[in-house]
C-alpha cells in the first residue's frame, strides 16, 4: 500500500509514533503500551544490549555515539575544539540514558519561574514555564521510582569511593551542608529486576552490569514484551506529515537501506533530542508551514542552551584513583540556589567526575601541550576530579538551523549548532571553578586545572513549553501550539535549564505526557 507520493505505508495505522528511544520517547512507548495503545517507536540507532558494549573509552565512544556529520558556528570553544561534535549524545535504543552521570536531583521550585525571579536580563530571552512545581512533583516521584533514584523513596545511597571523600571532605572543610553520593540512578541494592552496582565506572557509557538505568534495559524491552510496541531500529525520521486540517497524520523514514517508507499515525511524539527534534520539525516544511512545521512563532530551533559547565581537577600527594567506583557519585547542591549576590542568576551543582586517561588527554586543554598538560597526566594517579553543572539562559540567537550547504549520509541539511555564552554563563562558570579550587585547597591539593566545556550532553530548549504560542512551540503537555496531534517529549520542551542533570525532569515530563495522551485517545479527543 502507497500514500499519494508513492511512498509505501505500513500497517499500525492506529498507532502513536514515537521518534526517538531515549528518556523521553522510550518512557512515553512504556507509559501508553502499559495502557493498552499501540505504539510504533523509530530509532535511528541500533539496540545495542549489555554483552556488546566496549569497556574502553575510544571504542565505547565510537560504537554508541552520534556521529553524522553535523556543523557548528558561534564564539564559544567547541567550535574550535569540535567542529563537527558539539553534542556528546547516544545513537542507539535507550539514547543518552546509556550514556549518562546517573544523577537525579529534581527542579526547584523557582526554577520553573526564571523571568518571575531573574527579571529582565539582557541578551536573555527569559520565559515562565506554563507549569509549576506542584504539576511535576507527583509525577518527579513516579520518575525517581522508575529509575530507582538513590537516596530517595527509601532507596540506600550508594557507598562513598576516594574521589567522593575527597570531594565531601573539603566541602565540609568550606562550610557546605548539602552533598552526599546522590540522588543517582544506579541501584546501590538490587531493585526492580536490576542487580547492585559493583562500582564498575564503565557503566557511564555503556552499562554491562545493567545496575544502571536506562530505558534501554527497563521501558523498552518492556514496551516491546506488552506486544504493542513495534521498535523499528535504524530508521531515520526525515519528515512529519499533516492532514490538510494541520493535523500530524504520519512520518516518513528511512530505512538502514535508505529506502522511504511512511508511517501513519494518530499521533506523533517526537522525541529525537535537542538537535535532531527541530531538525525534523524544519525539514518538514510544508504549504501550511514554510517556515517550518509548528514555528508559525518563529521559535523552532531557538533558545537551544546546554548548562554552564567545567571541570577542575585537583592534584595531591597521595593516590586517590578517582577511576574506581562510580563515575559521577557525589552531588554538592549549596549552590543551586537563587541568591544574585553572587554576580549572576540561577545556580548550578558540583559533581564528582573521572576521565580514564585516554579521555582526560583529549579533554583536559584540548590542543595544548606543555608542562601543565603533562603535569595533569603525571599526575594521574593521585588526581581528584568534579565537574560544575549550571543553568545557562535562553538566547533567541542560540539556535539550531538547517545547513543546507552541508549533508549528511543521506543527503539531507545537517543541523549547524550555534551557541554563544551569556555573560551570566562566564560568571557562573568562573564562580564554580573558584569554589572547587577553594574545596580542593582545603584539602591539601598541590595544584588544579581548569578544563573548558566539553562536548554538550545535556542539551536543551530548542522546542521550548509556553503558555502563549507566539512564545514557544509546545503547550503544557507538550503537545505543538500549531499542530493537533503533534507532541515533543524530549529535553527540547524545557522552558529554562534549571541547574539540575534533566534526565529525571525529561522522564518526569515523558510520564505526565503519556498519561494525557491515553486519556484523550481514551475520550476520542486525539
Amino acid at each position: 500500500m502507497s500514500d499519494q507520493f508513492g511512498t509505501p505505508i505500513d500497517k499500525n495505522t492506529e498507532a502513536v509514533v514515537i521518534i526517538g528511544s531515549g528518556a523521553g520517547g522510550g518512557t512515553v512507548a512504556h507509559e501508553l503500551t502499559q495502557r493498552g495503545i499501540p505504539c510504533v517507536v523509530l530509532e535511528a540507532g541500533a539496540w545495542l544490549k549489555p554483552e556488546d558494549y566496549e569497556n574502553d573509552e575510544w571504542a565505547a565512544f565510537n560504537q554508541m555515539a552520534w556521529l553524522d556529520n553535523r556543523t557548528t558556528s558561534g564564539g564559544y570553544r567547541i567550535t574550535r575544539d569540535f567542529p563537527n561534535l558539539p553534542a556528546w549524545i547516544v545513537k542507539a535504543v535507550g539514547g543518552s540514558t546509556t550514556h549518562w552521570s546517573g544523577a537525579t536531583p529534581r527542579f526547584r521550585e523557582y526554577e520553573f519561574k526564571g523571568r518571575t525571579h531573574y527579571g529582565d536580563i539582557e541578551g536573555a530571552n527569559l520565559l515562565d514555564w506554563p507549569i509549576e512545581l506542584a504539576d511535576l512533583a507527583p509525577y518527579y516521584d513516579k520518575a525517581e521510582i522508575a529509575i530507582g533514584s538513590t537516596h530517595r523513596h527509601g532507596r540506600p545511597a550508594l557507598p562513598a569511593n576516594n574521589n567522593y571523600k575527597v570531594f565531601a571532605g573539603g566541602a565540609e572543610k568550606v562550610g557546605y551542608k548539602f552533598y552526599a553520593t546522590g540522588p543517582y540512578g544506579t541501584n546501590a541494592e538490587p531493585y526492580d529486576g536490576r542487580p547492585a552496582s559493583v562500582q564498575d565506572g564503565f557503566n557511564f557509557q555503556g552499562d554491562k552490569s545493567t545496575a544502571k538505568w536506562s530505558t534501554a534495559v527497563r521501558e523498552v524491552p518492556r514496551a516491546v514484551a506488552s506486544g504493542r510496541c513495534d521498535l523499528r531500529t535504524q530508521c531515520q525520521a526525515v519528515q512529519v506529515t499533516h492532514d490538510a486540517q494541520g493535523r500530524a497524520n504520519g512520518v516518513l523514514y528511512l530505512d538502514k537501506d535508505g529506502n522511504l517508507h511512511r508511517q501513519a499515525a494518530k499521533v506523533v511524539c517526537v522525541a529525537g533530542n535537542s538537535i535532531e527534534s527541530p531538525r525534523l520539525l524544519l525539514m518538514s516544511a510544508s504549504s501550511l508551514h514554510p517556515d517550518g512545521l509548528a514555528n508559525s512563532s518563529g521559535q523552532v530551533g531557538r533558545n537551544y542552551m546546554r548548562h554552564t559547565t567545567g571541570s577542575v581537577y585537583a592534584r595531591f600527594d597521595q593516590p586517590v584513583r578517582m577511576y574506581r567506583g562510580e563515575t559521577m557519585a557525589g552531588i554538592i547542591a549549596d549552590e543551586a540556589r537563587l541568591d544574585t549576590s553572587r554576580g549572576f542568576a540561577g545556580g548550578y551543582y558540583l559533581e564528582t567526575l573521572s576521565l580514564g586517561v585516554p579521555f582526560l588527554a583529549a579533554f583536559v586543554d584540548p590542543g595544548t601541550w606543555g608542562r601543565e598538560f603533562t603535569e595533569v597526566m603525571d599526575a594521574y594517579a593521585s588526581t581528584a576530579g568534579l565537574w560544575i553543572v549550571g543553568e545557562d539562559l535562553p538566547q533567541e540567537s542560540n539556535r539550531i538551523t538547517l545547513n543546507t550547504g552541508a549533508k549528511d549520509q543521506w543527503g539531507l541539511p545537517v543541523p549547524d549548532v550555534h551557541f554563544d555564552d551569556h555573560p551570566n554563563d562566564v560568571a557562573m562558570r568562573e564562580h564554580g571553578y573558584g569554589r572547587a579550587d577553594l574545596l580542593y585547597e582545603a584539602v591539601g591539593a598541590n595544584g588544579t586545572h581548569h578544563t573548558p566545556p566539553y562536548p554538550a550532553t545535556h542539551n536543551l530548549g530548542t522546542l521550548r513549553m509556553s503558555a502563549r504560542p507566539e512564545d514557544g512551540v509546545i503547550g503544557a503537555f507538550g503537545e505543538a501550539h500549531d499542530v493537533p496531534g503533534l507532541f515533543v517529549s524530549d529535553g527540547s520542551v524545557m522552558t529554562t535549564g534549571a541547574a539540575a542533570n534533566p534526565t529525571l525532569t525529561i522522564v518526569a515530563l515523558a510520564i505526565r505526557q503519556a498519561e494525557h495522551i491515553a486519556d484523550r485517545l481514551g475520550k476520542g479527543e486525539l
